[in-house]
């Protein structure tokens, strides 16, 4: 019993530190974390992304679309730019939660710097949309922005770190993997795959706010009716979101009232998402400036780095230790800091050339 709890401990690490931290703010606030159905929506609408994905990998259809897929010639790039596309439109978690289940699928040379690249690029491509990940949707709502001046605004962010992106996957070289005996495919459960199929896209719409979401939600009353084990998702996960949404109150409550004005706005709005997310470091920055410029280069920028830097990385990173073996596991999360912080390092450079060094931008 000791020892299970202590596997639990070691492995939900991130989940017990964000509960450890509600609590603690929530006794020295002395009232219970407030929620509301706006902060909570996402975390829904992940359930039934988790759901569907889960659908479609056991009607064994992402098992064929990657067997499919490994066998293309310059792959690396393709999946950088399908995961730069997906994202800009779908939004992030679409993208993470669609492509890195079917990587994971594949039988593939340099799988684990292929997945990073993956990740990685879905941030850069959500940056460039005002519904691309929620810090966007924030801000773009409260600043009350034209859509062509945001994405003015946040081309060369994409732009550049993309272009660096799909370098580095030429660089990788071919993916094919050596032909080698492999285990005949299993059967594709069609009529599955098909309601999943309309399931992922009812998702998407509820995503993008054109589906009701009582609607996409019909896949968790069919999985409950017809498909439990497309229920066994990553809970834990979802757990920890919904503890950081009550969180982020708390901390939004502590500093309320001790801020008057911020400075720095690129740097401290990056700095504080590497502690804290950067959907919090948002909700609590967005009322202290009006550099609302900087402000979303920092936190979109600041989504890079840590692990707790963005909810994504933590999407990302339980996906691959899904489907990676304990020591590509090490080697993907050590990829994926290293190019995170990289990344934040060249979004520096270029928040100081176009903000700076050229004035771009005039804030």
């Amino acid at each position: 019993m000791r020892e299970s709890l202590w596997r639990f401990f070691v492995r939900e690490w991130l989940l017990v530190g964000a509960l450890s931290g509600l609590v603690l703010t929530s006794l020295y606030l002395g009232r219970l974390p407030r929620y509301d159905w706006p902060h909570l929506r996402p975390v829904f609408l992940l359930w039934i992304l988790f759901v569907v994905i889960k659908g479609l990998e056991n009607s064994r259809l992402l098992c064929r679309v990657a067997r499919k897929m490994e066998r293309g010639r310059r792959l690396g790039p393709k999946m950088v730019m399908l995961s730069f596309f997906l994202s800009m439109f779908l939004t992030i978690d679409v993208s993470l939660v669609t492509l890195l289940p079917i990587l994971m699928g594949m039988r593939i040379r340099h799988k684990v710097p292929l997945t990073v690249l993956v990740a990685l690029t879905a941030h850069a491509g959500a940056a460039l949309t005002p519904f691309g990940t929620p810090q966007n949707l924030f801000i773009f709502s409260y600043y009350h922005v034209h859509v062509a001046e945001f994405l003015r605004v946040m081309a060369p962010f994409a732009g550049g770190l993309v272009l660096a992106y799909l370098v580095t996957a030429f660089f990788l070289g071919e993916t094919e993997a050596p032909e080698a005996p492999r285990a005949p495919a299993k059967p594709l459960a069609r009529t599955m795959a098909g309601w999943y199929l309309l399931f992922f896209l009812l998702a998407v719409g509820a995503v993008l706010g054109v589906v009701p979401l009582v609607v996409a939600s019909l896949v968790l009353f069919f999985a409950f009716a017809f498909d439990e084990l497309s229920l066994k998702v990553d809970y834990a996960l979802l757990a920890t979101f919904v503890v950081f949404v009550g969180l982020t109150g708390n901390i939004r409550a502590l500093i309320d009232g001790s801020i008057a004005q911020i400075s720095h706005t690129y740097y401290l709005a990056a700095g504080l998402s590497q502690f804290i997310s950067n959907v919090p470091a948002t909700l609590i920055l967005e009322r202290f400036t009006d550099h609302w410029r900087s402000l979303l280069w920092g936190v979109n920028a600041g989504g890079y780095g840590t692990l707790v830097a963005a909810l994504a990385n933590l999407i990302a990173y339980r996906l691959a230790a899904a489907g990676l073996s304990q020591a590509a596991l090490k080697r993907f999360t050590t990829l994926f800091l290293a190019g995170g912080f990289l990344s934040l390092l060249l979004a520096t450079g270029l928040h100081y050339l176009f903000f700076d060094y050229i004035h771009f931008y005039v804030e």
